[in-house]
């Protein structure tokens, strides 16, 4: 699969058997699995993740705040599909997404909505700012250019 979609990134995904319902479409609750999965690929291969249960780093401590999702069309039946997503905003400590679910060829939406993570500080589960890293890795899926963030801080 060859999504190009601007801004952000659009992640292959297959979709499996148990992840149908008894019509044979997507179960409803598998799109947040698969933002979900989508979203700890694409930070993982940049370094951002857990191992051993342990984060990587600060910054791969965070919560959802926040969750919505439109249903547009039904995704039916077993194999690929695309998952867009991109960055709307980075805050101080805050970070929401925008994301669809794409057919193949990324003419169908099947869904869309957006999510909101909380960073969180490891030691006291308070919200804590984003690291420069971070911020530096998210850069390419921002939906405006560094200079507008900057001036968002």
């Amino acid at each position: 699969m060859s999504i190009e979609c601007r801004p952000g990134h659009v992640e292959p995904f297959t979709v499996h058997f148990d992840d149908l319902d008894p019509m044979g479409i997507v179960h409803n609750s598998r799109y947040a699995v698969f933002l979900e999965r989508a979203l700890s690929r694409w930070w993982g291969e940049r370094g951002v993740s857990f191992a051993g249960g342990r984060p990587s780093t600060p910054d791969a401590v965070h919560a959802v705040a926040e969750y919505c999702i439109s249903y547009r069309a039904p995704v039916r039946g077993t194999g690929e599909i695309g998952v867009h997503f991109w960055l709307e905003n980075l805050g101080e400590s805050s970070a929401v997404y925008g994301f669809r679910i794409l057919s193949p060829d990324g003419g169908t939406v099947h869904a869309e909505g957006r999510r909101v993570n909380v960073k969180l500080d490891p030691r006291t589960l308070r919200p804590a700012p984003w690291t420069d890293d971070a911020r530096r890795t998210a850069e390419p899926l921002l939906a405006v250019g560094a200079e507008e963030v900057a001036q968002q801080r």
